[in-house]
């Protein structure tokens, strides 16, 4: 059983984490570290280092605070030899992520960059047809409400906090997935309002090695039904995966829809790495991000009141 501690115990980690950790076999937590919130049924600390201290028997640690504190406090729990799991993004940059690798792999212990949307219930098949296929053109749609997803979150507006970025990413992550060359960031356009310093909304020219064009937009301020879209057309027809990658239509027809359980996949699949002491941290949906960062013209735009 691996005994786990969970650092950061905000909405996702109580939406989330806590749920999957329940559902999950091989995987039990045990200890909370959190400033402003308490575990229930755990032994509860105000930082990681206290948890360190006062859980010796600890074998894991759950990353869920800000992108812009990780790589300080997975460096901290690698070096105690404690296996890692990093809620996305894995980092504030890329070269964070590349170092905490390379330390992992000094340690002998499991690092895991859990890309949450690589796990909804259509991507594989989703990868599997695009395989079979020439990809021609792909357009992503990522648009939903940042006042519902993340109240009173102001990290995410910083910098480092990835803006729009934050759920953008789970597009890039799926289509780094389902496309098996590599992807090149052409240009960007980002929208900053003019009283924060992370984008509120992005559009993104990319292309496949091949040649194949992707066009994505993300906007944070959708209200109403929330749009998680991916459309790729092909030389043998059209696959959209909606819902977050929970839902594949071909050719219109639905052939898959379920419900989320990414997160108890994502508990399944660390709870393997840990067996087998293995790193799972592909950077690859992070260096687009940076890359839209790198290249974007910057377009201010009017102030946004959370």
């Amino acid at each position: 059983m691996i005994r786990a501690g969970l650092v950061g115990l905000g909405k996702i980690a109580r939406d989330q984490h806590l749920p999957a950790i329940d559902m999950i076999d091989g995987i039990a937590l045990v200890a909370v570290a959190s400033r402003n919130a308490q575990g229930e049924g755990v032994n509860n600390y105000p930082d990681l280092g206290a948890m360190l201290a006062g859980e010796p028997d600890l074998d894991a640690v759950i990353l869920c605070q800000p992108p812009q504190v990780r790589y300080a406090a997975a460096r901290q729990a690698l070096l105690a030899g404690k296996h890692v799991f990093l809620e996305k993004p894995p980092g504030a940059t890329v070269s964070e992520v590349d170092a905490l690798i390379a330390l992992a792999r000094q340690q002998g212990v499991t690092l895991y960059a859990s890309w949450h949307s690589r796990y909804a219930a259509a991507v594989a098949q989703a990868k599997a047809w695009i395989a079979e296929r020439t990809v021609q053109r792909i357009d992503i749609q990522w648009r939903e409400d940042v006042r519902h997803w993340h109240p009173g979150q102001p990290w995410i507006w910083e910098a480092g906090g990835f803006g729009v970025f934050d759920p953008g990413i789970n597009a890039l992550s799926i289509l780094t997935e389902i496309v098996a060359e590599p992807i090149t960031m052409l240009s960007a356009s980002l929208e900053v309002p003019s009283n924060k310093q992370a984008p509120i909304g992005a559009t993104l020219n990319m292309a496949t090695a091949s040649g194949a064009t992707i066009d994505a937009v993300f906007d944070w301020r959708q209200t109403g039904p929330q749009t998680w879209d991916i459309a790729v057309e092909t030389d043998k027809g059209i696959l959209l995966l909606s819902e977050g990658g929970n839902m594949l239509r071909l050719d219109g027809d639905v052939q898959v829809k379920a419900p989320d359980e990414e997160y108890p996949t994502m508990y399944r699949r660390f709870v393997d790495l840990v067996g087998a002491r293995a790193i799972d941290a592909d950077t690859a949906p992070l260096r687009l991000v940076a890359d839209a960062f790198l290249c974007g013209r910057h377009c201010p735009t009017a102030d946004f009141k959370d």
